[in-house]
Formats: C-alpha cells, structure tokens, sequence
C-alpha cells in the first residue's frame, strides 16, 4: 500500500486560527516500534487486596497477564497532528501514556520503543500532557489559572508582560474570554461549565510551549462547535512545528479533514496506523466502502469495535475485526521493517540528551506558588475561618475551663494540665486539618511536579510563606494572648513572649508533620493513621501522663525523639522555674513541709532538667527542620504509583444470549408529555460578609413541550444552562447559606403540575459525571446491587439479576462485565464504560421520564450511537427521555424529536420539532448545507466565536438576532396562537405508534440512507414552507403546546400521575444488599480497613508499651491517671475513623437517595452494623493489652469494663463525625468543629481539670468521656496502696498520698462505677439516634416533615 507523505503546504494553509505568539520550538520525529504492554493479574503478597484470591489458589491456573497493547507502530513527523481512534477499552489512554511514559506500576511491562529524534524517552524533550481528568483549583479564576500556569512553565528568559500577553492570547485562542473571570468551580460552587473548564485545562498545557503536546480526550464536555474550534487550535499548534498526539472520541467530519495521521486501535491491537489520507483507500481495498455524505471517522470506528449486544453481532463483528488486525499486521511488517544493524549501531551510539528542565527557577516558583496559595486560602473563608475560630474558641473555652487558677496543690495540678493542652491537644487540632487539607491540594501538586513546572521545595516553602499572616502567626497568637492571661500564668512579659514563642515553633512541627505524612501516604484515612500514632507517642513520653524518668526502660529514649517533651517541658520551665506557690504552712520556702509548692519540686517531679527553657526550644527548632527535610525527601522522590486494577471472576456467567429487556407495553407505560411554560432560572448570591451580590440569571424564560416517544435534546454551547436546567426539572439544585436558587415559571406533566414528590418518584436522571458509582465493585456487582435496591419488591432475586444482566448486555457492557469500575488510584474501566454504567443503573427500573446531562460525553462514536439506539428503544416504548448533547453523530439528528436550543446566557433560539428547525432557521436566512450536520449546524449558529474581534462582534449580533426573533414569536398573542395549527410537528404521526426499534428488528440502516433520510426530511421541510408561507411556519413554530404524544388512551391524567408515586425500597430489602455491597467495597480497600482495625489497635500497643508496668509508687499516681486520662484519645480515633470512610459514602447516598432508592434507616444502619464488628474486635484486643500488659487487677470484670468503654468512646466519636460531616459538606470545617468539641470533652472529663465552672459541669453530662473515666477510675485505683521515697514524705513521715481512694477523693471520682457504664451506655445510642435525626432532617429540608404532618 503506498502511503503519501503529509503536505507542508496544505498543513500551513490553515488560516482560521490565531497564531500563538510562542516561540517556535524544536521540531521532533516521533517513531513507534513494536509498542507492546502487558499487565500481571495474579494475586501478590503485597497486595491485601488479592488475599482471598491467594488464599483460594486462584490465579494460578490460566493465564496471569493481560495484554493491554500489541505490536503498535507509528511514524509521527514534526508538524503533524496525529489522532488515536478505537472504542471504549480500546487501549487509546493506555497507548498515549505508555509513549508519553506517565504509566507507572511494578506489574506493567513493556516492550518495543518510542524514540523522540532518535532518542528513547521523552523527558528529553519539551512536552506537555493534558489529562481527561480536569485537576484545577475550583477557587481561582480561569484567567489566574492560566497566569499562575504561565508563570511556572515558560522559561526563565520571558518577562512578566511577554507571559501575560501570552495568557491573553491562549484565552482568545481556546474561546475563554466570555469566562475568563469566573471560577473554576467545584460540586459545592458552581463556577464554570464542563467545557470552560477542559478548555482551561488544554490552556494549562498550551503554555508550557511544548514540542510535544499529548492531549487524552481533549474534546470530552465540548460542545461541537468548540471541539472544532479546539482542534483547528490544535492543528494551528501543529503546522508551527509541533507534534501533537490526541486520542479523540467523536471527531465530526470537519474536524477529520484536520488530522494528518490516524492510529486506529481495537482491543489493544492497531488496525490502521499512518497517514489520514491513505485510511479511506486501505479500508476500501479490504472491501469496506465509504457510503458519500458518511463521517469517516465514525465509519472507521463503528469498523473497528466489536459489537456484542448479541451473539450473532459479535460473532460477525469479531471476524471483521480479526481480519483487520491480521491485514494491518502484514502490512506494518512491510512499512516498519526492523533497524538494520547499522542504523541499530547509529542509534545506540548517539550522544544521549540530557533530561529536559521545564520548570521556573526555584525564586519564581517561591513566589508565583506563594500568591496563588494565598489567594486560594483567602477565597476559602470556612478552612481560613475554621482555623482562626478553632484556635479563639479553644482558647476562650479551655481559658474558662482553667479561669483563674488557684496556688494551691489542685491549682498546680491543673497548671500542669493547662500547660500541656496549649501544646498537646492544640497542636494535634491543627494537624488533623493540615492533613485533610494537604489531600485536597495534593493531587494538583503531583500534577504539577509530573509536568516538571513544581518542585517539592518551592511548593513546601510556599504554603507556609502564603498562610504566615494569615494563620502561621494568627493562630498560635491568639491563642495564647487570649488563653494565658485567662489561665492566670505569670504576669510576666518575657514569660508571655517565651510562652508565644513555643507555641508558634509547636504549630510550625505540626504543619511540618502533616506534609511529611501526607508525602508517605496520599489518601487521608492513611496519613491520620501516621500522625495519630506519632502524636499518641509525642502524649506517651512528654512527661505529663507519665512521669518521664518513670518510663519503661525499652521505651524511655524515645521521649529524646519527642517534639511534645521539649514542648511541655519548655513551657513548664518558663512557669514554673523560680516559682513558689500558696503553702498553707508558714514559713515559705525555708519550711519543709512547704517543698512541694516550689517551682523546683514541680519540675522535679515532672521528671524535667534544671534551666529547662533554652535547650528544648532549640531541640524544637531542630524537629521543625527534621519534618521539612523529611517532607522535602518524600515529595520529591516518592512517585505516586498507578495500580492496574483486576478482573473478578463470577460464579457464573447469565448474559450469554441474553440481548433485550422484557419492557412492558405502551398501554402499561402510560405517557408523560413534560412542559416548560415561561420556566425561568435565577441565581441569589451572597459574599462571605453577608453582603448581597447580583443576581445571576442562568436561564431566560423558556417555553417548550418534550414529548413522550421520541428524543428530546436539549442543545447549546458551553455556559448556555443545559445542565442547570436538567438540574432545576430533576430537583436537584440545592441552595446553601451562600447561593439560593429561584426559578419561575411551571414545570408540568400532561398540563398539571406535579407535586416533589412525584417529580422524585417518576423522573430518573443520569448525571454527567460518575460519581455515585463505588470504585471497588466490579461492574455486574454494581448493576446487581442497583437491581435489587430500585426494582419493585415483587421481583424476587433471580428476577432482578437477570434484569441486570440484559441492561448489562444492551448497554454493551458484557465485556468488562468482571472488571472493577476503578477511581483515580485504580486504573479500572474506561471513562466511555463508566458512563455507560451509570445510564444503565438508570435505565433498570424502566423509568417514565428520563434526564440525561450528556449521555454521549466521554464516548467514541460507535458506543454513543448504540446508547442512542437504547436511549431511542427506551423511547419508544412510551418514555419521556430528555437529554443534553454537545456533539450530535450526523445519522443522529434524524432521531431527534423536539429540539430546545439555547444560547450561552439561557436564552432559548429555538424550541419546536427537529423536522422544523431547518425551516425556521432558513426562514431568517440561514440556509443549512445539504451535507452538513444539521445539529453541528445549528450549534455553530448559535455559538458566539471569540477568537477574533470582527468574528465576535459579527457572531454576537447573529445570536442576538435569532434570540429576538425567538422570543418575537413566542410573545405573540394567545389570540393568534389558537388559530395556528394545535400541533407542532405532523409528519410522524402514524410512524410513531408502530415503530420497530430498527437495531432490534431488523439491519441498521446505513449511514448514507440515515443521511439520505436528514437531507430528504431537510429539503422536503423547505418545499413546504415555500407552499406555506414564513407566516404560517412561523404560526405553526410559535404553539408551545403540541399534540399529545402517543394515543390518548395511553396518556396518564393528573389523577394517575399522583399514583405513580415511586416508593423506596423498603428496609427489610435493603438494608441486607446495603450490607452484602460495603462489606465487598471495605474488602476490596485495605487502606479503610486498615484504619478500621490498625487506630485502635496501635494506640493500644502504644499506651502497654509506656504505661506497662504499673507500680505503686508516688509517681505511678500519676501514671494511673495518666492512663485513665488517655483511654480520651479513642474520642479521636472514632472521629479519623469516620472522616476516613463517611464523606465518600454519604456522597454515594445523596446521590441514590436524590433517586429515592432506599431510606436514611437503611444507609445508617449498614454504616453502623459494618462500624461495629470492627471496633468490638479492636477493643477487646485492647483490653488485653490494658489489662494484662499495664498490670491492671487481672479480672473479667475489669477486662470487659475497659472493652466497653474503649467501645463507647470510639462510637461516640463515630457519631460526632456522622452528625458534623452530615452538617458541613466542607470535611476540613467539620473536623475542626469536631475536634475542638472532643478536645474540650477530653479537658473535662475529671482528671484535667478538677474545679471546673459549672457550665462546664453541666455541659459535661452529654459527654461519654466522663462516664468512662467516672467508670474505669473506681475500677482501677480502689484497694491500691502507694509508697513513697524520703525525700517525698510529709515532716510526719507520712506519705502525701497513701491509698486509691484518696486519689479517687482528690479528683472527685469516688462514684459508683455501675452508674456511670450504664449513662455511657445511654451516650452511645443517643449520639447514635441524634446522627440519625440530623441525617434525616438534612435530606427530608423540612419541607418534606412539614408536609408529613399536614397529611397525618
């Protein structure tokens, strides 16, 4: 086959673009050879993961390597745009990232090379990628996004103005300028749109000035006009001299002609690979046409995929597919032929480049990094609030709980406390909110660092400079001006600044710990994990639980190793030293009996050194620079590790020649027809002060009529309110403190309006994004849960998974049927199979209305028109489908029924029948090409193109025009609007009721008679409004209330309607299937597992080893204490526990419960019966530990007394973080709030601080923790008998304290145990039952209980 090289000409003819005014850059060849991956599934011992497959002996028979690319071959000249084709799964993603080389895992391998100018390796040369997933900060603008981008990737020689004139231009370039001052948004704040926020991504990349540029799916979320748009950029970008690689889904025919290679993938293997103009003749030799007037791009696609919706089309399918691969496979051997020995010599003995530096210096990242952190910190007013807040309300609580402390042997005692909390507990409430924010922020840097524009330092550096004035200083100032002179410490200048100064050096290793945990470990659950077992040793060895010199001897050095004993002993330095407090003997210091009220004896007995204040400040300044080093060394070396998730066998396979659904009848269906009258959406907003800001109008009055029966689509460019819209018609935009939705105007069903609740029961709506779907099930496990969970009761099991298993099958799924859907960590199904499960989960119930926000986004062009043959089947049968969709296959428009179209700012441009649409717009002279797209037609019409000023100005007075025009029409009088025909479209009439769902009953048709049917539709539409007149069509256009769809038989009346209430699946089904489906998705994430098991269980090995021994001298007083006092640090543990699981698993129940699948009981009681086992287990190990280890009176009394309580803390932790994260979608907020309550309970439960106010006492009957320590101290100090030495015995010879009970009587714990196990028992169903009611209230809003009672 000859295959014609690319024309520089032709390439460089392209004129529509804007030239970027970046420097021209090297041009590089890229050459493929014999590109081979392959993935190891067997089982590993270093992955829990696969411990059952291990156990079971699995894996061991058959093959334990996937092939995930074969023999893949490319020439890639400079200039050139080159573009990867293949379905869903076809290895696309996977074949961009091996070249690009972003791939990284010990179970891939990969042979044949990829050479860059001869070379191997692309970090020796300048490249750029741009990911699927769009990593942006949600609080920046667009414009900053791209300045502080701009900033970090060109080159040191550009000046500030060179950079910004740049940004400017890449904004006009990609079609931003109408957003470039709105935020990039996020699920909370709405900011920018889908396809702003791709463009911006692709903008990111842009501005690197790359050689290279690979783009995975840039396309996805772009409207067709703005795919176009892009891609002519890109090939603009090209024809400069760069090579630019692009997978692409759903190129439409203009956008073919831009490309100059093609590689065409199926299942891993190439069936085309070279230039764009020799593909059409290598098909055509091979006997596979392409019809005139047909998309070759999706021609070529449908070629190359196998179809296996049915036995038969996948047999046949399979064959033409085979026959591809083996024709292409002998055609490569010919046109890659293998080096011969003196180009392998050639090759070999090239000097190697050095790698490639992308990034600014390390003085410009400092500072552009600084800038951009400080303007996110200041536009996130709960994180920034939160930590002011937490650091004022803990100082004015604490500060009240130890008001004006005494000078007596009680006030000293709790001097110690009150010391040891500004360090210990303060310190660690900071951490936990670092940690959380680090996660958040984390995934932006390993972005950045990929990319070669961040280093570690900078970004560390950065942080810490941004947030200086803001909370470094702030928050540990406050704290302690307002904290000290509450307490009452020495009035003392010097000793306040001494104190501050601690403070700030202590808040600054907690931030400095947080980033070194966050760099071990990526994910939350895991980094708490590491700092919760360091801060526990830092409370271990400070010497305030236990006396330092009476630490066990195997674990005494470690105090030496523990920031918190520098710290305290620091602080207790600066108190006490030369101190002399109230001796009610007199005398003062020279009398013995008055040694215990000296400053010296205190320090003494803390186990502290002589002039104990210089030395550990500097040992401080130390571990400040320790965590940086270490956090430094684990940004900059440790690689974030991509896993290749695996597939999981079934039992059995039920799909084999199972291809349709069972559906009901059009008679059973009954038809909803769904109408918007003068619907009109408005958006309240107000500042963080409270101040009211403008109001934002997202949708014009829009009056249009979706039919049952046909497909209705909603079309617009990006910014136009497609989505919001859906939103607003499912119920689901829900207005915060913040923002408050309005919307005017009548949604109606069949002329009446619905009441919520059968909105919520009868409208299904598929999101655009997936994340409802659980990463740790495999596709059939999640199709069979969502069966037994949303279909009606009277199915019984086998029922509902033969359900799942052919809406599994029609939606193409059989495939990776057994494969885990995967997240950003485990690489599992492709995005186009993602999608596709989540309309499927939709579409298991039959619904009566469909919404769809952009069902096709993220699909090639094969898998989007067979999901709109399903989508159209499902219509069909009677269903209201409803759907958004930015690009439109050619042979799809045919299938449209009525068509909304709205221009960017809301405002409709058309809103009538597919059928009349061409006419309308030919009426005010648009006159649609007979071979164009009629949807990429209507959408270029519409959209406004703001890469060029006259193009912009002329665009915005078109769309202005035809929005006029639109509205003219639909204000006309009523009086006129009944004389025009009481129809909107009459030609399908007939063909409807009887229609056969062409993939199901016989042959597709052809992409040249679907086009065929368009232009005839088209041209017929034409001749009739010449025999009509403008004004009739225009009369005919303006009815916003067509025909009834269907028959009117089969019509539902407002009475039905009310009916069709949709109940929830009742607990006694669903909670087992809630169970059945977390304990696989616990199972199968041994990071939540292991922070299950491994908070409780490490903090017990922690306290047996520092506690154990306990003896009975003077100083295991405190140590006994101590003990008791730290059983409150599983208050904590219960709290990580929860943030670590409960914030994505509540996302997934909003999600289902906005579906009204199942009931808060439901959700609640599957979280609680997963929680408990767990910690149960965990606590009786525990108590092992405590009892037996510590030396503890070895009884079952005392073993199950300390299960229990260890127990009820931990639960009631769980409950605080249910009812705060259910409160606060903003998880860092709720931590803080969480943790300043638990911080306070663990000072009042009776062992810190003695005298409380008594507001504290009455506060402190809702806390668990003062019924487990009024419970475990009795226990635990009764009967005991304590010794002293000589140098601590009164002047009578006596020991200051001599039993238990005087201990017990001290702190005023001398209470009957039994009383306080069974209040904390009270505690733990009670939090649990106020959890439940916040839950309840939360998803209910009010409005739901208001109307309950009204009816009971």
């Amino acid at each position: 086959m000859d295959l014609p090289q690319p024309e520089p000409a032709q390439r460089l003819s392209l004129s529509a673009a804007n030239h970027l005014s970046l420097d021209d850059v090297e041009a590089v060849d890229v050459q493929i050879r014999d590109l081979s991956v392959t993935v190891d599934t067997s089982p590993s011992i270093w992955e829990p993961a696969t411990y059952p497959d291990l156990m079971s002996g699995k894996g061991r028979d058959g093959p334990t390597t996937k092939t995930l690319l074969s023999s893949v071959n490319a020439s890639l000249e400079p200039g050139t745009l080159t573009a990867i084709l293949g379905g869903s799964g076809s290895g696309k993603t996977t074949l961009l990232n091996t070249i690009a080389e972003r791939m990284f895992s010990s179970r891939l391998s990969r042979t044949g090379t990829a050479r860059f100018n001869g070379q191997e390796g692309v970090h020796s040369i300048r490249h750029a990628y741009v990911m699927q997933q769009d990593i942006l900060l949600p609080t920046l603008t667009v414009r900053e996004t791209l300045r502080y981008s701009a900033n970090l990737r060109l080159p040191p020689p550009t000046t500030e103005e060179e950079r910004m004139r740049i940004v400017e231009e890449v904004i006009l370039e990609l079609g931003l300028k109408d957003c470039a001052n709105t935020r990039i948004g996020n699920n909370q704040h709405r900011g920018c749109s889908g396809g702003e926020k791709r463009r911006t991504s692709i903008g990111v990349q842009l501005l690197a000035n790359p050689s290279i540029l690979f783009l995975d799916e840039p396309t996805t979320g772009l409207d067709a006009t703005s795919a176009y748009q892009l891609v002519r950029t890109l090939k603009t970008l090209a024809s400069k001299g760069r090579t630019i690689i692009t997978t692409i889904h759903q190129p439409r025919s203009e956008i073919w002609d831009l490309f100059d290679n093609l590689v065409i993938l199926s299942r891993g293997s190439p069936v085309y690979s070279g230039p764009m103009k020799g593909c059409i003749s290598w098909f055509s030799d091979l006997g596979f046409q392409l019809p005139p007037f047909v998309n070759p791009a999706e021609f070529l696609i449908d070629h190359a995929a196998i179809d296996n919706r049915s036995p038969e089309l996948e047999e046949e399918s399979t064959a033409r597919v085979r026959r591809l691969k083996a024709a292409w496979n002998e055609e490569s051997k010919k046109l890659f032929p293998p080096p011969t020995s003196e180009q392998a010599s050639e090759i070999k003995n090239k000097p190697k480049r050095p790698r490639m530096e992308q990034h600014a210096g390390f003085f410009r990242q400092v500072r552009v990094l600084t800038d951009r952190t400080l303007k996110v910190t200041y536009r996130d007013p709960l994180g920034m609030a939160g930590s002011i807040l937490e650091a004022i309300f803990m100082a004015i609580i604490t500060g009240y709980v130890f008001y004006n402390l005494g000078r007596d042997q009680s006030g000293i005692r709790s001097r110690e406390a009150a010391l040891y909390i500004s360090v210990g507990l303060q310190g660690y409430l900071f951490l936990t909110f670092e940690i959380y924010r680090l996660t958040m922020d984390i995934p932006t840097f390993d972005r950045e660092n990929s990319e070669g524009c961040v280093t570690a330092l900078p970004f560390i550096i950065s942080r810490r400079l941004a947030r200086l004035f803001t909370e470094d200083i702030p928050v540990p100032f406050l704290f302690s001006v307002i904290y000290y002179f509450m307490v009452g410490f020495d009035r003392d200048v010097s000793k306040f600044f001494t104190f501050f100064s601690i403070l700030l050096l202590n808040h600054y290793i907690a931030v400095a710990l947080a980033v070194s945990s966050v760099a071990a470990v990526r994910h939350f659950p895991g980094a708490s994990l590491i700092a919760n077992l360091a801060y526990t040793l830092q409370s271990m060895a400070c010497g305030y639980f236990i006396q330092s010199n009476t630490i066990p001897v195997y674990v005494r050095w470690t105090k030496y190793i523990t920031y918190t004993y520098y710290a305290f002993g620091a602080l207790c330095g600066n108190e006490f030293k030369d101190s002399f407090y109230d001796c009610p003997e007199p005398g003062g210091e020279s009398n013995p009996a008055c040694k215990s009220y000296t400053g010296q004896y205190i320090m003494d007995n803390l186990g502290f050194p002589r002039d104990w204040i210089t030395r550990p400040i500097i040992a401080m300044l130390g571990f400040v620079l320790l965590f940086f080093v270490t956090s430094w060394v684990g940004l900059a070396f440790v690689k974030v590790e991509m896993s290749i998730a695996r597939a999981r066998a079934s039992d059995t396979d039920l799909s084999a020649g199972k291809e349709k659904m069972n559906a009901r009848s059009i008679h059973e269906v009954r038809a909803i027809d769904v109408g918007l009258d003068e619907f009109s959406l408005k958006l309240d907003k107000r500042s963080a002060t409270g101040k009211k800001l403008p109001t934002k109008t997202i949708l014009n009055p829009v009056t249009a009529t979706f039919q049952a029966g046909t497909l209705n689509v909603i079309m617009g460019p990006s910014g136009s309110g497609k989505t919001s819209l859906l939103n607003s018609m499912a119920m689901r935009l829900h207005s915060t403190i913040g923002t408050r939705y309005k919307s005017s105007g009548k949604l109606t069903f069949n002329n009446a309006v619905p009441s919520d609740s059968v909105v919520r029961s009868i409208v299904s709506y598929v999101c655009q994004d997936d994340d409802a779907l659980l990463p740790s099930l495999t596709v059939r496990e999640t199709l069979r849960f969502a069966a037994g969970l949303r279909l009606p009761s009277w199915m019984n099991k086998s029922e509902k998974n033969q359900r799942a298993e052919d809406v599994l099958i029609k939606m193409g799924l059989k495939d990776c049927a057994d494969n885990l859907i995967g997240n950003e960590m485990v690489k599992g199904i492709s995005g186009g199979e993602k999608r596709r499960v989540s309309i499927a989960i939709q579409i298991l119930t039959d619904p009566r209305v469909l919404l769809l926000d952009e069902p096709t986004s993220g699909l090639d062009a094969f898998t989007a028109s067979s999901i709109l043959e399903v989508l159209q089947g499902l219509a069909r049968e009677g269903r209201t489908l409803i759907l958004t969709i930015h690009q439109a296959r050619s042979d799809i428009f045919n299938h449209f029924g009525n068509v909304l179209l709205l221009a960017r700012g809301g405002s409709p441009a058309y809103a009538g029948a597919a059928k009349d649409m061409l006419p309308y717009f030919s009426s005010l002279g648009y006159q649609c090409p007979q071979h164009t797209n009629p949807a990429d037609f209507a959408l270029d019409l519409i959209t406004i193109d703001l890469q060029e000023a006259r193009r912009e100005a002329e665009s915005r007075e078109k769309v202005k025009r035809l929005i006029e025009s639109w509205t003219r029409i639909m204000n006309q009088p009523q009086s006129e609007k009944t004389q025009v025909i009481p129809r909107l479209s009459d030609i399908n009439e007939t063909r409807e009721s009887g229609i056969e769902s062409t993939s199901e009953k016989g042959p597709r048709k052809t992409n040249e008679e679907i086009i065929t049917d368009v232009s005839a539709e088209a041209s017929g539409a034409d001749q009739e409004q010449t025999a009509d007149s403008d004004e009739t069509l225009e009369k005919r256009l303006s009815n916003p209330l067509p025909r009834r769809s269907l028959n009117k038989t089969a019509l539902a009346t407002p009475a039905e309607l009310g009916a069709m209430a949709h109940k929830r699946a009742s607990f006694v089904t669903a909670f087992p299937i809630l169970v059945h489906r977390a304990m696989i998705n616990l199972q199968r994430q041994p990071p939540l597992l292991l922070a299950r098991i491994m908070q409780v269980l490490g903090l017990a090995i922690i306290l047996a080893l520092f506690f154990a021994p306990v003896h009975n001298d003077y100083y295991s007083i405190q140590n006994r204490v101590g003990f008791i006092q730290e059983i409150g640090a599983f208050y904590f543990v219960g709290m990580l526990q929860n943030v670590a699981v409960y914030p994505a698993e509540r996302e997934v129940f909003y999600r289902e419960d906005d579906d009204a699948v199942y009931s808060v009981e439901a959700f609640l009681s599957t979280y609680t019966i997963l929680e408990v086992p767990f910690e149960i287990a965990a606590c009786l190990l525990f108590s092992i530990l405590a009892d037996f280890a510590v030396g503890f009176p070895r009884t079952a009394e005392m073993y199950f007394v300390y299960a229990f309580c260890c127990f009820g803390i931990v639960s009631c932790g769980e409950s605080l973080g249910i009812m705060f994260n259910t409160l606060f979608n903003h998880t860092g907020f709720a931590v803080n709030v969480i943790s300043i309550l638990l911080s306070v309970a663990q000072i009042m439960a009776g062992i810190m601080s003695i005298d409380m106010p008594e507001l504290f006492k009455a506060f402190n009957y809702v806390s668990p923790l003062k019924y487990a320590t009024a419970a475990l101290a009795p226990f635990t100090l009764r009967g005991v008998t304590f010794t002293c030495d000589d140098a601590q015995r009164l002047p009578d010879g006596r020991c200051q304290i001599e039993t238990g009970e005087q201990v017990l009587d001290l702190y005023k714990l001398n209470v009957n145990p039994y009383v306080n196990l069974g209040a904390l028992g009270a505690a733990i169903v009670v939090y649990r039952l106020v959890a439940w009611f916040l839950l309840r209230l939360v998803r209910t809003r009010w409005k739901s209980v208001v109307e309950k009672t009204r009816k009971s």
